[in-house]
């Protein structure tokens, strides 16, 4: 992963919000803001930053700028509470779908230090789950069933308590006062995670086939249809807008497949799905469920630990995921996925 200054973020939050700027421009803007620097620290930053294909430049001489490119969106670090807290019509955010987002995703998406704290959670994952009873490797995925299940569809606005969710998994019987769509809801994540932690060979790595098998396990008897869809849908409390048309869905989850197989990591293949199966909206509901269950089948498949989401924060959740959606910045649902790996490798003990 590139490493980029203080200054250089400052620089690449003011290009997220502008389309091309000169180095005159730039600078204008960054005094505005109450940096001092000067126009020749502009121009090395600009220059240097376009060598590292943060930016784009273009023109010569006086004629000469910049823009962010779709490298710079991806690592902008943007406050992503502050960004959320204007109406989404404000934002100054796409609106459309980059198709150049995936081919620009770099394999090193998370940075030596971050890649370390995995691999620690990692090696201390795998020696908790190394030679454990049965009676306790059914207990501990019990346990993590419930509280996934329970978290990913309170998200979705399911209003199941974590206690209800238990006695629904264990014992079949359904809270009153609840709608018969919320237990399903959470009966279908408990089937969804069953069925890719026994078939974890079928996922390791996205294809069409594992992801809407996947999908109409977590949509059965819900009134969603299967397969890519064929109409438009929207993202509520967002300025942006999926594709609209089959082919270009199909293409966009081609590209995603091929970004995850060139991943030599599974965190870094685990996060491109999570975020980038969110952003295509390949099916007509229940997307991001669909991205937190390929999420943990690619965690599986590789060995490391699944996630049960169980310590997020739902609204930074949404936050992060609009930031991507609109911004294309991984920064803030990065660190939502490296905070609920730890806690999910400390936590758990699901082999």
């Amino acid at each position: 992963m590139i490493k980029i200054s203080p200054k250089q973020q400052q620089i690449l939050l003011i290009f997220l919000k502008n389309k091309a700027l000169s180095s005159s421009e730039t600078h204008k803007l960054i005094i505005e803001s109450g940096e001092n620097l000067s126009l020749v620290t502009v121009k090395r930053e600009l220059a240097k930053m376009a060598s590292f294909e943060l930016l784009i430049a273009s023109g010569k001489g006086r004629g000469s700028a910049y823009k962010i490119s779709p490298l710079g969106r991806i690592f902008s670090n943007v406050d992503a509470g502050s960004y959320c807290s204007e109406e989404p019509d404000r934002r100054y955010g796409l609106d459309r779908f980059n198709f150049e987002l995936f081919p620009a995703m770099p394999l090193a998406i998370f940075a030596k230090d971050e890649l370390t704290l995995l691999e620690k959670a990692t090696d201390e994952y795998r020696r908790r789950t190394s030679d454990l009873p049965p009676a306790i490797k059914k207990k501990e995925l019990e346990r993590l069933i419930i509280e996934l299940s329970w978290k990913s569809s309170k998200i979705e606005g399911n209003t199941y308590t974590l206690l209800d969710t238990e006695k629904l998994i264990l014992e079949n019987k359904e809270a009153p006062g609840h709608s018969k769509n919320e237990a399903v809801m959470i009966l279908n994540h408990k089937n969804a995670f069953t069925f890719v932690h026994e078939n974890s060979n079928k996922f390791r790595e996205l294809t069409h086939t594992n992801l809407e098998e996947l999908h109409k396990i977590l949509v059965k008897d819900l009134s969603v249809g299967t397969g890519l869809r064929q109409k438009p849908v929207g993202v509520v409390g967002s300025k942006y807008q999926p594709l609209d048309n089959i082919y270009q869905i199909k293409e966009a989850v081609d590209l995603l497949a091929a970004t995850i197989a060139r991943m030599e990591t599974p965190y870094a293949k685990a996060l491109a799905a999570l975020c980038g199966l969110g952003y295509i909206q390949p099916f007509e509901d229940g997307n991001k469920r669909t991205a937190r269950l390929m999420t943990n089948a690619l965690l599986i498949a590789h060995g490391a630990s699944p996630l049960s989401y169980r310590s997020v924060d739902e609204k930074e959740y949404r936050e992060a995921m609009l930031v991507f959606y609109e911004l294309n910045s991984i920064i803030p649902i990065k660190k939502i996925f490296i905070d609920q790996y730890e806690f999910a490798a400390k936590h758990y003990a699901v082999k």
